[in-house]
């Protein structure tokens, strides 16, 4: 056997809700913006569920209470293998990955790799095993890249325009053909912009909210460095962003695909103004060309029917309170800081 990145603590004490047993959910990449939000919305949704998540070897299990931590790089197949052997999970959220749209270009195979290969261990896993759980894979919107028609239904072309959009390309496709040849019950999620308290900076909103915070805290002249205020995307809050993946797990079709989003297209702009509404001291903003992104999508703006019609799914976080919970939290940052 190859030499595993794997460290699991032990699977025990399971408390019976489903057949007698416990119900056993993993989430990979548990440790990141998206994965902690899940874990705190299923440990009170279901609150006798084993939730085991995945960490990196290189990265410290985040302290998240109620969690079962696997330290694992998912690239290593046999390493995949025997975590999934040991889980054996009921629902399996696949959330893992290299997230940031202007690293794709700067390390492209980095990216591909990364998002591609360790899917296709998870998937490979569970048929050599014989399982098949509820799989959620998180997609992304931008795999519709710079559509024709909005808002952009899950009907509409794929028009990947970046490396990390062709990775998620990929994987939303070889979910579905992992569920036409061997059966598995894979639901592919397609969410738009996702933004909420912390998310990491090198992200827009957030980007903005920490500069704010630390401008109010004197670390920082009171200028607000920005990239283009003039893209519009559909901002849903994390946290109704988790629900909805949950919702799916739960109720979703086998292979069908679901957008995730608010159904309305916000300018970068509007979000630096509801951030700055809420500032305590006069701030000057400049643009940045740093902060430029070498691709453009004028617009994402998604359509949620198939969702709602399927989960009963709506947003039901204001934007405005987004706004303000993020700014709030990256406050607290820099306090802890």
């Amino acid at each position: 056997m190859a030499r595993h990145l794997y460290n699991a603590l032990p699977l025990s004490s399971r408390i019976g809700t489903k057949r007698g047993r416990t119900v056993q959910i993993l989430i990979t990449g548990a440790g990141g913006f998206v994965g902690g939000a899940l874990i705190r919305h299923l440990r009170a949704s279901l609150p006798h569920a084993t939730l085991v998540g995945t960490c990196l070897p290189s990265q410290p299990a985040p302290p998240l209470e109620g969690v079962r931590w696997v330290s694992l790089d998912l690239r290593d197949p046999d390493a995949t293998h025997t975590m999934l052997d040991e889980v054996r999970p009921d629902h399996l959220y696949h959330l893992a990955g290299q997230a940031f749209v202007p690293r794709s270009f700067e390390a492209p195979w980095e990216t591909l790799e990364t998002n591609i290969r360790a899917q296709l261990n998870l998937l490979h896993a569970c048929t050599r095993l014989g399982l098949a759980p509820r799989i959620v894979i998180a997609g992304s919107a931008e795999v519709y890249g710079a559509a024709s028609v909005t808002p952009i239904t899950e009907d509409a072309p794929l028009l990947p325009n970046s490396p990390y959009s062709v990775s998620k390309v990929t994987q939303d496709l070889l979910g579905l053909q992992y569920h036409l040849s061997h059966g598995l019950p894979v639901i592919r999620a397609r969410p738009f912009n996702h933004f909420g308290p912390g998310q990491s900076d090198l992200f827009v909103a957030p980007a903005f909210a920490l500069q704010i915070a630390r401008i109010e805290a004197g670390l920082q002249d009171p200028v607000l460095k920005v990239g283009d205020l003039t893209a519009r995307r559909d901002f849903t809050d994390v946290r109704d962003v988790v629900r909805a993946y949950h919702l799916l797990a739960e109720r979703g079709q086998a292979g069908e695909a679901y957008n995730i989003a608010s159904g309305a297209a916000r300018t970068i702009q509007s979000v630096l103004d509801g951030l700055l509404a809420h500032a305590h001291t006069p701030i000057t903003v400049e643009i940045d060309p740093a902060r430029l992104r070498p691709s453009k999508i004028p617009i994402l703006e998604g359509d949620y029917t198939r969702l709602r019609e399927a989960t009963g799914w709506q947003p039901a976080i204001p934007f405005e309170q987004t706004l303000r919970d993020l700014l709030e939290d990256c406050r607290q940052r820099v306090k802890g800081a």
